[in-house]
């Protein structure tokens, strides 16, 4: 840690920034006109640059205003919340989402009888428009998703010098595992969204192909080895174009296990171990390419394949979210909330104001006993940090808390909804026509909603 300090202290030391565009979906303005005209927007309107943060002011451009929807600048390595700008390396990054998400869906061989059949694996073109702020929504300790933009990087490092996989091999799979409902699918996509912006120099398309391993089964004999064959033979044709980047999702990995024990125990047909064994094999071809990352999930560690466990690089546990984490999921849903209208308009203290308020309490009440708006951010920033400590009691998942403000508000807000102390009247509404409701009544309706949870849970046994 102390040296990490003196690093980002040491001026001779220069921080990579990454800065993300977000192109109109109409622009057809050159990318490097664009990426000179945001570079000499930040040097004519910044001394130092806070990390992350979203850009403001560049509409006064007009090549930016016709051509850009978005620019933001990422998350640092750097340790400090902010740096001068003679200290940083800008890296732009343009991008145009996509506006259709599924571009192809396989399914797990012929349909029965009644015409069913599972979703084996779809296909995305990234960055896609329905996942952007996915990303920046997900909050896990430790800075794990930078060690995971870190370890791509590596890997990039790596083939680009040429080294001789006799020495030195990896083979660009990750697998996540932890309880249901941690973020473990959405952090790969999200995952996969951003690599898509961020390697955007190096390949012009980038498609996320996700897999639902359990369906890879088929009830028809012999039927599940064709689609896999399938499957892959799709990959390794998206991958023979190298200006594409292809992300493989497996969820759900834990269910080829099963299939490959019972196949060894003889309890189930020997089709299920060679579609496991074709997969490994497959694996371990894609490992030689560039332009392609393999990401996994599981809910059942133990029951994870221990050949493809060995096959991992990373094997990260994603566990429930702690009290910061949740603090963070609430915070956006509330500032969500007052955004879109449907919440007062009230500013809900950062984590780290929060935190520093719980450990220098030093709030008072003005004349007349009315809060200042000083002394009410530090209570709805106490007052949010007791409902993290509540949701951390009752081991919510992400999944979970993202339910809670929905639940209060179905439950306890809107039959009675509480106009806001701030209107002009009792009667009056925003101009988007909802009646804003008080932040307090939120808070107290969300844990109400949490101490429910927990003598519903209590009857479980």
């Amino acid at each position: 840690m102390e040296g990490t300090s003196t690093s980002s202290e040491d001026p001779t030391v220069i921080w990579a920034v990454h800065v993300e565009v977000r192109l109109a979906p109409k622009s057809r303005r050159r990318v490097d006109i664009v990426q000179s005209h945001v570079r000499d927007f930040i040097h004519s309107s910044y001394e130092r640059l806070a990390l992350p943060s979203v850009l403001r002011g560049w509409e006064a451009n007009s090549v930016l205003a016709s051509s850009v929807e978005r620019i933001a600048l990422a998350e640092s390595a750097c340790p400090a919340s902010s740096l001068p700008l003679d200290r940083v390396s800008l890296q732009i990054h343009t991008y145009q989402p996509s506006e259709s998400d599924i571009i192809e869906e396989y399914s797990n061989g012929p349909a029965s009888e009644s015409g069913d059949q599972v979703l084996a694996a779809s296909v995305c073109e990234l960055p896609c428009r329905s996942w952007e702020g996915l990303w920046d929504s997900l909050f896990y300790p430790d800075n794990l998703k930078l060690k995971l933009l870190d370890y791509i990087h590596a890997t990039f490092i790596l083939s680009d010098a040429n080294i001789d996989f006799n020495l030195v091999s990896w083979n660009r799979v990750v697998l996540l595992h932890g309880p249901p409902g941690t973020g473990k699918t959405s952090l790969c996509r999200a995952l996969a969204q951003k690599l898509s912006i961020r390697l955007s120099h190096r390949y012009t398309q980038a498609r996320l192909l996700e897999i639902n391993s359990h369906s890879l089964f088929s009830r028809w004999f012999s039927e599940s080895g064709k689609l896999v064959q399938r499957l892959f033979s799709n990959i390794t044709e998206m991958v023979e174009d190298e200006d594409c980047f292809v992300v493989v999702l497996i969820d759900e990995v834990e269910s080829l296990t099963a299939a490959r024990a019972g196949a060894m125990a003889g309890t189930e047909p020997s089709d299920g171990l060679r579609v496991v064994n074709a997969l490994l094999t497959q694996l371990d071809k894609l490992k030689h390419r560039k332009n392609v990352f393999v990401m996994s999930t599981s809910n059942l560690a133990k029951a994870i394949d221990s050949a493809f466990v060995d096959r991992a690089d990373i094997i990260q546990y994603i566990d429930l979210p702690p009290r910061e984490a949740i603090y963070e999921i609430l915070r956006g849903a509330l500032c969500e909330f007052s955004a879109k209208g449907i919440l007062q308009q009230v500013t809900v203290p950062t984590l780290q104001d929060a935190l520093f308020t719980e450990e220098n309490p030093y709030g008072h009440l003005t004349d007349g006993d009315v809060e200042s708006h000083r002394v009410r951010e530090e209570r709805i920033g106490k007052v949010l940090l007791q409902l993290a400590d509540k949701c951390r009691e009752q081991h919510l998942s992400g999944r979970a808390l993202r339910r809670l403000p929905v639940l209060a508000l179905a439950r306890y807000i809107n039959g009675g909804m509480k106009v806001s102390n701030t209107a002009a009247s009792p009667n009056e509404t925003p101009a988007n026509g909802r009646i804003q409701t008080d932040i307090d009544v939120w808070l107290n309706a969300m844990m109400t909603v949490v101490n429910d949870r927990a003598v519903e849970h209590g009857k479980l046994g």
